[in-house]
């Protein structure tokens, strides 16, 4: 164990605040990541693991969707709606894909058996559904980064209402279910946390200690800590909501390391993608232990922006800039 890792615990022990850096070539690379070229380009991205096991993405500058079968390594594109440029997509228990027209403002449903779509049309003001995440109640929650909304979704009646946020330009982005149900989304456009009810759609912001702090991305682990990359600062923060309490993670790419999409896995493992640097470099980071664990290069070339794990298969996958649909496993398992 480097000594970074080392004086990581000593640093909580004693209440400091903020874990060292740790270089990222001190890190071992327990990651393989495998990459499959998507002959369409147009930014393959938020790729999404169904339950037969095919992994749907969007297409976002290409405007399409597409699929991909991981056992025969063959793609099928799936047409919509002309300027949708999709951001986002989720897979329901069903096998319905749930995508976000993020310039046409409708969030699509495509039935499984059919392939028919259903379209639920965004309300008057908002123009962007961004970051879509399926409740355990069944309704869809979604973030719209430029119209400065948290949305809710009924699957069944079509009804959507919204969590309008107080802080001028918030630009609400990734967004996370926490165990206790609370809907959980960070704020780019601030240094903020939004914590929205979600019966009555009740919103309430926190502030990060920093006011330089802009989260993009954010996980939630089983004892509802949530963990945010800190684009702006270079910084994996932890926030827990019983106490109140933050604390900083360095990345080991430094303060220009622009950490952009995470994934956490079965075992308490946040992989977070630095941005800053090309190409990207995917570092994990062991959420009980609080220290970084693995360091790896994306061979792609391009940016990392959202990741998916999949704990059927324990691995986790994201799309490449580039033009690469990625899988990234543990120990190569």
């Amino acid at each position: 164990m480097s000594l970074c890792n080392r004086l990581a615990p000593l640093v909580l022990l004693f209440g400091l605040g903020s874990a060292p850096v740790c270089a990222d070539d001190a890190l071992p690379n327990q990651l393989m990541i495998t990459e499959w070229p998507v002959s369409w380009g147009g930014r393959p991205r938020d790729p999404y693991v169904a339950p037969d096991g095919e992994v749907w993405f969007c297409g976002q500058t290409g405007n399409y969707l597409a699929r991909f079968n991981p056992d025969t390594g063959t793609f099928s594109k799936v047409d919509i709606d002309e300027g949708t440029h999709p951001h986002n997509l989720i897979v329901d228990n069903e096998g319905t894909v749930w995508y976000a027209g993020n310039k046409n403002a409708l969030i699509g449903a495509i039935a499984p058996n059919t392939g028919k779509v259903t379209r639920y049309p965004m309300p008057s003001g908002v123009t962007d559904p961004h970051t879509l995440v399926r409740h355990p109640d069944g309704h869809i929650w979604f973030t719209a980064q430029w119209s400065n909304i948290i949305g809710r979704l009924d699957p069944t009646t079509g009804a959507v209402k919204l969590a309008s946020i107080p802080t001028h330009d918030a630009r609400p982005y990734g967004i996370k279910i926490a165990p206790d149900g609370m809907v959980v989304a960070v704020l780019l456009g601030s240094n903020k946390l939004a914590l929205v009810e979600p019966d009555s759609l009740a919103l309430t912001e926190v502030s990060l200690p920093s006011p330089q702090s802009r989260p993009r991305r954010l996980e939630i682990t089983p004892d509802g800590i949530i963990w945010y990359a800190d684009y702006s600062r270079g910084v994996l923060g932890s926030y827990d909501r019983d106490s109140n309490r933050f604390v900083d993670f360095p990345l080991p790419g430094g303060p220009q390391s622009q950490p952009y999409g995470t994934a956490l896995d079965d075992d308490g493992i946040l992989w977070v993608a630095q941005t800053g640097m090309m190409p990207n470099r995917i570092v994990g980071f062991d959420t009980g232990a609080r220290r970084f664990i693995s360091g790896s290069e994306v061979p792609g070339g391009g940016t990392v922006r959202h990741m998916m794990y999949d704990e059927k298969s324990d691995a986790f996958w994201f799309g490449v800039d580039t033009g690469y649909l990625a899988r990234g496993q543990r120990n190569g398992q």
